[in-house]
């Protein structure tokens, strides 16, 4: 039971990051600007969904209604709440990779069934942490096929803003406390299970895609439950036995999953689960105002979303031989105030020579090999926001710092490798990242006049042989 708790916690503090980061408050008022005006694609562009759909050959192939029909549906996509909702990897909760997801479906005039996907990268090309919208029928057999358990069109208010306040009756329920199961009372049923929901969202699935032979499977990790159907075809709730027999000392036990079983249905991830947003308020993980707006609507209405003042760059106290010296940024670069630029010169001069810098300059150096706010930075990294990370870079050392050899250089680095690898994914290429030789590196005190932002920006030639969240990523999706 306390491993059980532990890991609990554990799954509650990765998702207290994830909200913190994934979805940065700049990306949603951004995005929901352009959607209520109807851009929707360019609420996709700042969402960083690319849109892979063709409306006109939609229209040529499959009828000007049909084309009519997701059009609709791309004008009412809040890209910002899908990309809150998608499914994510713990502990670093990056977009699952490799995954594609069906939105909504479409009957086809040949009775056929189209889908509107959404597509992550796979894990050697999810650096950026970018997403598409695509067309997928049965004409596509090439590309990858929906995943049945990672459905979206039965769920459409995870995406749809138009259907967002429907998120509050189908989160299932988080008791206040672990509810007991079973005839000695000795399991407890995981507070992230939605039993409540299993029987009403299986009987969905079924509504939507007939009455499947033996009943609607639950995954659960590494086990499954199966909901049987009664005489009618509807799914009946978990039984407490049946609970029981899922849990032994708070682990799963039960039967195996295998990866499909004919004639058993799949009960999609988003019913199995009740949402992290809902277990983070009750634990007081996050405040309502932190919360996509769209969902805090549906969980928490009558709140506002809470606005971080943007941080004003202040004075950095050095101890420098005896004195409190004064660093601050100056025209764009972390400078020394008390110091005469001639005695810079001869200082770092001296550095160059391997003599030991100034105190003060040592500082300077330190922060821009591993600033004091690279937790933050990496964090902003991971998950795609390269404009907040960059910002949080500025403030600290300024707009026009020249980078130095260290951990700041390489994770920037990492995010030029991680954007040509999605750029080699999106072209078509090889899922191959060439091993480059990185250059001589740099003297930490020579000058530039190009500043850190168009080094990243600019730069497509990685330092590293590969980008180490993708194969972060990749580990963990196995």
């Amino acid at each position: 039971m306390h491993s059980s708790r532990s890991t609990e916690n554990l799954r509650l503090l990765s998702w207290q990051r994830v909200r913190e980061y994934a979805v940065p408050p700049p990306m949603i008022e951004t995005s929901t600007a352009r959607r209520q005006v109807g851009d929707w694609a360019g609420a996709c562009a700042a969402a960083h969904v690319d849109v892979d759909v063709d409306l006109r050959e939609l229209r040529r192939r499959h009828g000007v209604e049909l084309g009519a029909a997701v059009r609709a549906d791309l004008r009412h996509l809040a890209p910002d709440l899908l990309r809150w909702h998608m499914p994510r990897v713990l502990p670093d909760g990056l977009l699952r990779p490799g995954t594609t997801s069906t939105l909504a479906r479409y009957p086809l005039p040949d009775g056929g069934t189209g889908h509107l996907v959404v597509r992550t990268p796979p894990a050697w090309a999810a650096g950026p942490q970018r997403m598409s919208l695509a067309w997928w029928d049965a004409a596509d057999a090439a590309a990858q096929h929906p995943d049945r358990r990672f459905r979206l069109d039965l769920h459409r208010h995870l995406w749809d803003a138009r259907r967002g306040d429907e998120l509050a009756g189908r989160a299932g329920r988080a008791p206040d406390a672990a509810a007991p199961v079973g005839p000695g009372a000795a399991a407890v049923v995981p507070a992230d299970w939605a039993v409540a929901r299993w029987a009403a969202e299986a009987a969905l699935l079924v509504e939507s895609d007939g009455v499947p032979d033996g009943g609607v499977a639950v995954h659960l990790g590494a086990r499954r439950l199966v909901l049987r159907p009664d005489h009618t075809g509807t799914p009946q709730p978990p039984t407490p036995e049946g609970l029981a027999d899922l849990l032994d000392d708070g682990r799963l036990s039960g039967t195996p999953r295998r990866r499909r079983v004919p004639g058993i249905a799949a009960l999609p991830h988003a019913a199995t689960w009740v949402p992290p947003d809902v277990l983070l308020l009750r634990a007081g993980l996050i405040a309502p105002g932190d919360l996509h707006p769209l969902v805090a609507q549906a969980l928490a209405p009558g709140s506002t979303r809470g606005r971080r003042p943007a941080p004003v760059p202040g004075t950095r106290h050095v101890d420098c031989r005896g004195e409190a010296h004064r660093l601050a940024v100056v025209d764009g670069v972390l400078t020394a105030l008390d110091h005469p630029p001639d005695q810079i010169r001869r200082e770092e001069l001296l550095a160059r020579l391997g003599g030991t810098p100034l105190p003060c300059l040592h500082v300077i150096d330190q922060l821009h090999r591993a600033p004091t706010a690279l937790a933050d930075v990496r964090a902003r990294l991971d998950h795609g926001d390269v404009d907040s990370a960059l910002a949080t870079v500025e403030h600290l050392l300024g707009a026009e710092a020249v980078l130095r050899a260290g951990d700041l250089q390489d994770e920037l680095a990492a995010v030029a490798a991680g954007r040509a690898a999605y750029g080699a994914y999106r072209a078509g290429l090889l899922p191959l990242l060439l091993d480059v030789d990185p250059e001589a590196p740099p003297d930490p005190w020579a000058r530039s006049d190009r500043g850190f932002r168009a080094s990243v920006v600019a730069s497509s030639t990685p330092r590293r042989q590969r980008d180490r969240r993708a194969r972060r990523s990749l580990t963990a999706s196995h």
